[in-house]
C-alpha cells in the first residue's frame, strides 16, 4: 500500500470502471451505485483509505437495511488506484439519489465519497435534480468544481486535508465502538442469569439495594466515560502507558459520580469503571488491526498499569489501611483489581475469555456460556468481594468446590446454577469482582467479533 501511481494508471483504472458500469447496466438494466473514494494526490490506496471506503460501504448498507433492501449484485474492487464498489438496485434512481446524498451531507466521510448514481441508460444522477446543491471544496468551501478545474489549491494541502478528515473521522468511530462496547457487555453481565449471588434476571441476588434495572441505568450512564476513556488513549498514544493510565484517573472519579447519581447512590460498577475504562483506554492506543488480539489488549493494559499495586500499597500499615481491600493486602497479600490488571487480567485471559469462546464454538448458548465463564473466573482467582461478605476460607473452599464442578460439568445446566444461587443468597455471598471480570470477558469477544465481521 501507500504505492505511487501513474497518470496512466488512473486512466486505465477509469477506463475499467467505465466498462464495469457498462456491463452491469446492459446485465441488470436497473441503477447503479459505483462508490471510489475522492482522494487527491498519486497515493490512491492505504489502510486509512480502505477503512474510511469500507465506512462508506457500510453506511450504504445502513441506509438499505432501513428501506429492506437488498442488492440485487454487489462487487468490491481493491486495487492501487483506489478502492471501487459496484452496487445495483431495484429502485427508483432518484429515491437512489436521495439516499446517497444522505451519506454524502450527514457523514463526516461524506465529502470523500463518491457515490455516484447511474440510471439504467447509463446517465448520471446529479444533485441538482434533487434541488442540492453542488459539493463544496475540501479547503476553502466554495464549489468543488471550480476549486478543482482552476487548480486553486496545492496538492500537497488537499492530501493534509483528506488525511486529517479520514483520521479525526476514524478515531471518533473507533472511540464510540469502545464505548457502546462496553455499555453492551454490561447490560450482557447483569443479563447473564443465574448467577450466583448476583443481580440477574432472576433476582437481586445477594443484595437488598439494587437490582437489573439499577445496573441498566448505571450501564447508560457510562458511556461518555468509556468514550472519553478511548479518546484519551488515542490521543496519549504518542506518550508512556503510564501516562495514559494517569490521563484516567479524573475521568473515573467523574464516572463513579454519574453512577451513583444514577443510581441514586448505589455502588454497581465501580469495579468496571476502572478495569473496563482502562481496556478502552488500551485500545485507544492500539492500532485498530490488534482489538483482535484479546492478549495484545490485555499486555496494553498491564503496561498502563506497571507498578500500580506497590505505588497505591507503599507505607500502608494496619493503623492507616482503611478499607476493605487494603486490609486483606496487608493480612494475606491479596492485590485485587489492582494485581489482576497489572498482570494482564490472567482470570480473564487463561479461564473467562476461553471457556466462553470454547462454549459458543460448540454451540452452547451465550447466557449458559456467559454463566460458564463466571463460574471459571470465580473458581480460579480471588474474589475480595466474597471475602468481605465471609471470610478468607469460605472464598478458598467456594473456589475449590466450583473447581470439582467444572471438572465434572465445564458448562453446568440452569439447574445447577440455580441451586448456587440459592446457596450464596443463603450466606449472602457476591462475587462481584467476578462479574466485572465477566464484562471484560464480554467486551473482548464483542471486539474480536465485530472486527471479524469488517475483516
Amino acid at each position: 500500500m501507500h504505492q505511487t501511481i501513474e497518470l496512466y494508471q488512473m486512466l486505465e483504472a477509469r477506463e475499467r470502471r467505465c466498462m464495469r458500469q457498462q456491463e452491469l447496466l446492459r446485465q441488470y438494466a436497473k441503477p447503479l451505485v459505483c462508490l471510489t473514494m475522492n482522494i487527491a494526490g498519486p497515493v490512491k490506496d492505504s489502510p486509512l483509505i480502505r477503512r474510511s471506503f469500507d465506512h462508506g460501504i457500510e453506511l450504504l448498507h445502513r441506509q438499505l437495511l432501513r428501506r429492506r433492501i437488498r442488492p440485487l449484485h454487489e462487487a468490491l474492487m481493491r486495487e492501487v488506484t483506489g478502492c471501487e464498489a459496484y452496487v445495483v438496485l431495484d429502485l427508483d434512481p432518484l429515491a437512489v439519489k436521495r439516499m446517497t446524498t444522505a451519506i454524502e451531507d450527514g457523514s463526516p466521510l461524506g465529502r470523500l465519497f463518491d457515490m455516484d448514481v447511474l440510471r439504467p441508460d447509463g446517465c448520471k444522477v446529479e444533485r441538482e435534480e434533487l434541488g442540492l446543491p453542488g459539493r463544496t471544496c475540501l479547503i476553502c468551501g466554495g464549489p468543488a468544481k471550480v476549486c478543482s478545474s482552476r487548480r486553486v489549491h496545492p496538492v500537497a494541502e488537499l492530501q493534509q486535508k483528506t488525511h486529517d478528515i479520514m483520521a479525526q473521522a476514524m478515531d471518533e468511530l473507533d472511540a464510540k465502538t469502545c464505548a457502546r462496547q462496553a455499555v453492551r457487555a454490561l447490560l450482557y453481565e447483569v443479563n447473564t442469569t443465574p448467577k450466583p449471588g448476583l443481580v440477574d434476571r432472576r433476582n437481586s441476588g445477594s443484595h437488598r439495594d439494587m437490582d437489573s434495572f439499577t445496573f441498566m441505568s448505571s450501564a447508560a450512564s457510562l458511556w461518555p466515560y468509556f468514550f472519553a476513556c478511548a479518546r484519551t488513549g488515542q490521543q496519549t498514544a504518542a506518550q508512556s502507558a503510564a501516562y495514559t493510565f494517569a490521563a484516567l484517573r479524573p475521568l473515573g472519579c467523574q464516572a463513579e459520580g454519574d453512577m451513583l447519581a444514577a443510581t441514586r447512590g448505589v455502588n454497581t460498577h465501580k469495579g468496571a469503571i476502572f478495569t473496563l475504562g482502562i481496556l478502552c483506554a488500551a485500545l485507544g492506543r492500539l492500532d485498530r488491526a490488534l482489538w483482535r488480539s484479546p492478549g495484545r489488549i490485555l499486555e496494553e493494559a498491564a503496561a498502563m498499569t506497571a507498578g500500580l499495586t506497590a505505588a497505591d500499597f507503599a507505607g500502608l500499615t494496619r493503623e492507616n489501611a482503611q478499607t476493605a481491600g487494603q486490609r486483606l493486602y496487608l493480612e494475606y497479600g491479596i492485590t485485587g483489581v489492582r494485581g489482576q490488571v497489572e498482570a494482564g487480567l490472567p482470570a480473564v485471559r487463561d479461564f473467562g475469555l476461553p471457556v466462553l469462546e470454547c462454549g459458543l464454538a460448540q454451540g452452547i448458548d451465550l447466557n449458559r456460556a456467559g454463566c460458564a465463564a463466571l463460574l471459571a473466573i470465580l473458581a480460579n482467582s480471588t474474589d475480595t468481594n466474597m471475602i468481605s461478605r465471609s471470610d478468607r476460607a469460605t472464598q478458598q473452599a467456594v473456589a475449590q468446590e466450583l473447581r470439582e464442578l467444572l471438572k465434572q460439568t465445564p458448562y453446568p445446566d440452569e439447574d445447577a446454577l440455580r441451586a448456587l444461587d440459592d446457596r450464596f443468597i443463603a450466606a449472602n455471598l457476591s462475587p462481584g469482582g467476578s462479574a466485572d471480570l465477566l464484562a471484560v470477558c464480554y467486551l473482548l469477544h464483542f471486539l474480536k467479533s465485530e472486527e471479524e465481521c469488517h475483516v
